[in-house]
């Protein structure tokens, strides 16, 4: 049993922060004051976006291929336990919340935030279905994507945990070589050209799993970095500078940086290489670190529940506003507050009452599926080792 990693959690909290931020611009301040100016301007946060896949390859690879290795050809099985997993971990939630924004399209939408129905109608489909970075590519710069625009990324991440299995079955002892290969692309590639190779963007997932593959080998052990242990300092500088280096490096002044997004992809698997060792190299125990594992622990549910809470707090202030009140920066610390609270309602009811209950469900039936398996499995090996009604007549 893989046990959770505390500064994965921690970069899953950093990645969501990152997330939270960078969403703020458009989706809940209509003025940005200096601030908030200096962050969009040098501060990428969408780079928390790539430090999540980075995570995601890792910790599923890391649980997931050494089962497929196990499998003694009976890999089907394993597959099936891990989309099982999977699915309830996170579609409970999805659905959910692509629900209530309809809803609130409806019912809640008298400033028009919420967008149209029909565009969120569109986007539910992409959401449940799973297109939604297709779904992206095809109406970007041409129409809106409907408030539930965050699940492209969850797209791409579904597409990818419903590949995996098959590649690394597939390719086996090559699986290394074919992902070094795929990885290589992307970085070398011109995704400033195309929105596509953006929407499909797969180089720090498939780092994570890489990363993940080679923590089960001796040589990862000599690349520790015990240097660390001793020198909690170093712990702060080098978390600081990897995070602020991703954040800066994420800065739309470098967009037409040929390998801006593969730099992205760097900082954030070298960021879950020094979390991996589960040393707390990355920060030390401390009060900060619990808030910060906190966010972590509900990162999926802020990711999918801060958009929701951004525009029902510009809703709530237009219907609590005069008429004609013009929502500049003189209002951000009503709508920040209101986001706040709404965003740390929304997300701690999805995490007690929905994720961590179909979570639980989810795993008691993969269990389930895997007991049965071991069941059919050893019944079956038992009948090939009997002899036959025939055989024994023979010899008699």
């Amino acid at each position: 049993m893989n046990h959770r990693i505390k500064d994965i959690e921690l970069l899953r909290g950093i990645a969501v922060i990152f997330v939270l931020i960078e969403h703020t611009r458009f989706n809940l301040f209509g003025q940005p004051n200096r601030l908030l100016e200096f962050l969009y301007t040098y501060f990428g946060g969408w780079t928390g976006v790539d430090l999540f896949f980075a995570i995601s390859g890792f910790v599923i690879a890391r649980d997931l291929i050494p089962r497929l290795s196990r499998s003694n050809g009976q890999a089907f099985p394993v597959m099936l336990g891990f989309w099982v997993r999977r699915a309830s971990r996170l579609w409970p939630s999805a659905w959910l919340w692509l629900l209530l924004i309809l809803v609130a399209t409806v019912a809640f939408n008298k400033s028009g935030v919420f967008g149209l129905l029909k565009t969120n109608l569109d986007a539910t489909l992409a959401g449940v279905f799973n297109y939604g970075n297709f779904r992206l590519r095809e109406i970007f710069g041409r129409s809106e994507y409907g408030a539930s625009f965050p699940y492209w990324s969850l797209s791409l991440e579904e597409q990818f945990y419903l590949l995996l299995p098959f590649v690394a079955i597939i390719f086996r002892r090559w699986l290394p070589w074919v992902l070094v290969m795929a990885v290589l692309l992307q970085l070398s590639a011109n995704r400033h050209i195309s929105l596509l190779l953006m929407t499909t963007r797969s180089d720090a997932l498939l780092l994570g799993v890489l990363l993940a593959m080679w923590s089960k080998k001796e040589s990862y052990r000599r690349f520790e970095p015990v240097f660390l242990k001793n020198h909690l300092w170093l712990r702060w500088f080098f978390l600081a500078a990897l995070v602020l280096g991703m954040g800066g490096i994420g800065s739309y002044r470098f967009q037409e940086f040929r390998y801006w997004i593969g730099v992205v992809a760097l900082f954030s698997v070298a960021l879950v290489f020094i979390a991996s060792y589960d040393e707390d190299y990355l920060m030390p125990d401390n009060p900060l670190k619990k808030v910060f594992l906190w966010f972590g622990s509900r990162s999926y549910a802020l990711y999918l529940t801060h958009i929701p809470a951004y525009l029902a707090s510009r809703e709530i202030w237009f219907r609590l506003a005069p008429v004609d009140t013009i929502f500049d920066r003189t209002y951000n610390i009503r709508l920040a507050l209101t986001a706040i609270v709404l965003l740390l309602i929304f997300s701690e009811l999805n995490y007690r009452f929905v994720e961590t209950p179909f979570r639980a469900r989810g795993k008691k039936f993969a269990d389930r599926l895997s007991l049965r398996q071991d069941w059919w499995q050893t019944w079956l090996a038992r009948f090939r080792s009997q002899p036959s009604i025939t055989a024994d007549s023979e010899k008699s």
